[in-house]
């Protein structure tokens, strides 16, 4: 879920042309779940193969993935290490939500409706082992990058961008920018139009927030953006302090300025844990600075077995794709993808 802090941020609309040449650290689990999440059959339950193995995860890197890298967009995948404590009580929460869900898409199966399945079996989501290491061996076999953070993704994202190992993080959370992302990028999975309500749509575009340029626009500094989020909730604390929303966590930060003792006594800390605790998860998070970054060839035979051989795609939509993808390389690369990397 991460911070709700959208409504004070300057977020940019920008187009895919404006990726093109440029390298994306994607927070890959948070990638994972909105495939999870968004593709499902007409009942909203996941996609499978002839085992009853969950594909929407699978389905979703390969249509999505390979479109990016034909447009030029260079990717870069970190995974989840090992959670901090605090966020086991967030997981734990979440488990009881995915369960209450579970509930409510059983009875609305029992009656019929789909609306009602579709929409409760979307908030079962849940990423389990064997997926991460077939999404792992799948954009191994693409040529792609594989990152194994210590802890959270999005830090050693964020760290990449920091070093300058790649342009941009991505993920659908705004925790990047608290983890001192630099540029965080939006909506690069999701295609064309989102829907709102009913048969109502709305356009979806990638959005680029600027780290710096929002500390300059807010008036804060890195830690004050911290602690407004704390207020406002994170994935630490989830719900934040009762009754306080990004505009009036601002206001208060503003006025306390660096005394966060006396931020967090005005605004009602009533946690079992400190705040300082939260904030030190997101200024002391573990990051790995030894990680290794290699765009190898595309493995066409490998991407065929795990998608056709392993979980039943069809071998033309494969090969069609791993075709257009080649090709937009030019002739010159038509028998691997190295040189473009």
């Amino acid at each position: 879920m991460g911070t709700q802090i959208k409504d004070i941020l300057s977020i940019k609309e920008i187009s895919f042309d404006d990726l093109k040449g440029k390298t994306l650290a994607i927070d890959s689990c948070n990638l994972l779940y909105q495939f999870l999440t968004t593709i499902r059959s007409r009942d909203g339950s996941l996609l499978t193969d002839s085992k009853s193995r969950p594909t929407s995860h699978l389905v979703g890197l390969f249509s999505r993935i390979t479109n990016l890298m034909e447009k030029g967009i260079k990717m870069i995948f970190v995974f989840d290490g090992k959670a901090p404590k605090l966020k086991e009580a967030e997981r734990e929460r979440r488990k009881d939500l995915k369960l209450g869900a579970q509930k409510q898409f059983e009875t609305a199966a029992e009656e019929g409706d789909e609306e009602a399945m579709k929409k409760y079996a979307a908030r079962t989501s849940r990423l389990t082992k064997e997926m991460i290491d077939e999404a792992k061996a799948l954009l191994d076999a693409l040529g792609l990058p594989v990152i194994q953070a210590p802890s959270e993704g999005e830090a050693q994202a964020a760290l990449i961008v920091k070093k300058g190992d790649a342009d941009f993080c991505v993920s659908q959370d705004f925790d990047s920018l608290l983890f001192s992302a630099p540029r965080l990028l939006r909506n690069i999975s999701i295609v064309g139009k989102r829907k709102k309500s009913g048969l109502s749509y709305a356009s979806v575009k990638p959005e680029l927030i600027d780290l710096s340029e929002n500390l300059n626009l807010l008036g804060i500094d890195q830690e004050q953006l911290i602690a407004l989020s704390i207020l406002v909730g994170t994935d630490y604390n989830n719900g934040g302090v009762k009754g306080i929303g990004p505009k009036n966590a601002l206001k208060l930060v503003k006025k306390h300025k660096k005394d966060f003792s006396s931020l967090f006594a005005e605004a009602g800390w009533d946690r079992s844990f400190s705040w300082q605790e939260v904030f030190s998860i997101f200024t002391e998070m573990p990051v790995s600075h030894d990680y290794k970054i290699e765009f190898r060839n595309l493995n066409p035979e490998k991407v065929s077995e795990i998608l056709v051989k392993d979980h039943d795609f069809s071998q033309e939509r494969v090969d069609t794709t791993l075709a257009k993808l080649i090709k937009s390389h030019g002739p010159k690369e038509q028998k691997g993808l190295g040189d473009y990397f």
